[in-house]
């Protein structure tokens, strides 16, 4: 509706007779409009929208990374992932995401999204343990290479070094040498991790030093790829050098009474048991390290808790060892630079796997930012990482939300607002959105199935900076990728979207 201003116009409001709003004259007749078309709305950058000011507004959502939905309260879309915040925006100053959220409100959907993102940009994924699987369809369209573990499935050896021995015979002195340290000292740590998840206690230092010399003997005795029985004969053997370290003082009967619980426990591993048959084999499918990976672990059960925080702690130590060999190389100019973007799900399975665990975590992950990593942790509340029984392990817990570059949220119980806040700094607005996106869903009496109010809502979060409300939107061809609930769908059942 339009209004031609008129001398006749000026007269009517010198003598007092009301003007029209702007829906027109609220009277019969009067043609007042019930709806008020809202002008169309452009999105540009500064140069292009100039001239328009003041008829444009500004958001606070960074255009930069990997594009994940738009903003909850302005609708722009919203970008982020932990490499491009931290290379090309320096928004951050660690390469890293924590995500925390309840299960089934799209944290793995979540990852995906940055998973396949990453990859467009030419950083290689790598996904060191599937539990469900979550990655496996994903990594398949990537032309990457899927590696079943578990029992009949595949096997994975601790003491094999993967590519590190190839790698140092192309290097020389001192780069040579720091590779295969680095390799003895990743197996010599896994070796310690198998025992502490096998007895739920740590190896006193006298056996881990056992070990130590053992491992060393072993790789000067042996030219192929040793396995855990090879490591117990040398124990059983009781060479001069590993019965140095048992403090003997020459007597036999004190090496054997040393070395009595250790060997008990190596032989339960290189010969079977709980977990012996997952590692003590020679390792079925050795891993690359240019093309996008994933670890499926699905087939080991649920009431193998032991047996999966194993395996997921042997796939992150034997990823970020090829990692490893792959800047070696780089370094000394023999390959090009390449970096990763590692995915690390269901970290609570792997911290309640034993005390001491947390210390082989920390030890893998703390150096991300120094060997060109991203990386993405994943779990379900601050209660998974605070349930720990040593105080000094939920200390370290804590500290991997604290030292993340970012943290993103899901819905969350409001239990976890005053341990969460403690690690990121909240406000009161944002503690109660992620307590509303846990909500269950809407009763339906049609039969159909709602979604939750939280679905795909997320808050992102850099330390004390206002949080990032947004919604993830998949496209047409994602969601096949992105139903994780296959086994409850019937056949020809669609995709829940």
């Amino acid at each position: 509706m339009s209004w031609r201003h008129s001398g006749r116009g000026r007269a009517q409001g010198q003598l007092g007779i009301p003007k029209p709003g702007p829906r027109g004259w609220r009277q019969r007749g009067g043609g007042v409009a019930a709806w008020v078309q809202p002008a169309p709305e452009w999105r540009g950058t500064t140069v292009q929208v100039c001239g328009l000011w003041p008829f444009i507004a500004g958001t606070s959502a960074p255009m930069i990374g990997v594009p994940l939905g738009r903003h909850e309260e302005t609708n722009a879309t919203v970008c982020c992932d932990p490499v491009s915040w931290f290379q090309r925006a320096q928004l951050i100053s660690n390469p890293s995401v924590f995500v925390l959220g309840k299960p089934g409100l799209g944290k793995s959907t979540l990852v995906r999204r940055m998973v396949l993102g990453l990859a467009g940009q030419g950083v290689m994924p790598m996904i060191l343990g599937d539990l469900k699987p979550d990655y496996v369809d994903l990594i398949e369209a990537l032309n990457g290479q899927v590696i079943p573990l578990g029992r009949g499935r595949g096997h994975l050896n601790i003491l094999d070094p993967g590519e590190a021995s190839a790698a140092a015979a192309r290097l020389t002195g001192r780069a040579r040498a720091a590779l295969m340290a680095d390799a003895h000292g990743r197996r010599l740590n896994m070796a310690v991790a198998l025992i502490t998840i096998s007895r739920n206690t740590t190896p006193t230092d006298q056996e881990q030093t056992i070990l130590d010399r053992a491992l060393r003997l072993l790789d000067d005795r042996l030219k192929g790829v040793p396995v855990l029985a090879d490591l117990l004969e040398v124990i059983r053997e009781a060479p001069d050098s590993v019965r140095q370290a048992s403090l003997d003082r020459g007597d036999m009967n004190v090496y054997l009474r040393e070395t009595r619980a250790l060997e008990a426990t190596l032989m339960g591993l290189a010969c079977g048991g709980k977990l012996g048959e997952l590692f003590a084999r020679p390792t079925s499918v050795p891993m690359s390290r240019d093309r996008p990976v994933v670890f499926d672990v699905s087939g080991i059960s649920e009431m193998d808790a032991d047996l999966q925080a194993a395996a997921m702690l042997a796939c992150w130590s034997y990823g970020f060892g090829t990692i490893n060999v792959a800047n070696a190389l780089a370094d000394a100019g023999l390959e090009p630079r390449r970096n990763y973007f590692v995915v690390l799900d269901e970290l609570w399975r792997v911290l309640r796997a034993g005390q001491g665990i947390v210390d082989r975590v920390d030890a893998l992950t703390r150096l991300n930012r120094t060997v060109g990593v991203g990386q993405a942790m994943v779990s379900h509340t601050m209660s998974d990482l605070l349930a720990l029984p040593a105080e000094s392990d939920r200390v370290k817990a804590k500290g991997f939300v604290e030292r993340s570059g970012m943290v993103i949220c899901g819905g969350l119980p409001r239990s976890e607002m005053a341990m969460l806040t403690q690690a990121v700094p909240l406000s009161g607005q944002e503690q109660q959105k992620l307590v509303s996106w846990q909500d269950p869903p809407a009763w339906d009496s049609l039969g159909r199935t709602p979604e939750p109010p939280g679905q795909g809502m997320f808050l992102i979060k850099v330390g004390g900076r206002p949080g990032i409300p947004f919604r993830i939107q998949l496209t047409p061809s994602e969601l096949k990728f992105n139903d994780t609930n296959k086994k409850w769908h019937g056949r020809g059942a669609a995709i829940p979207q």
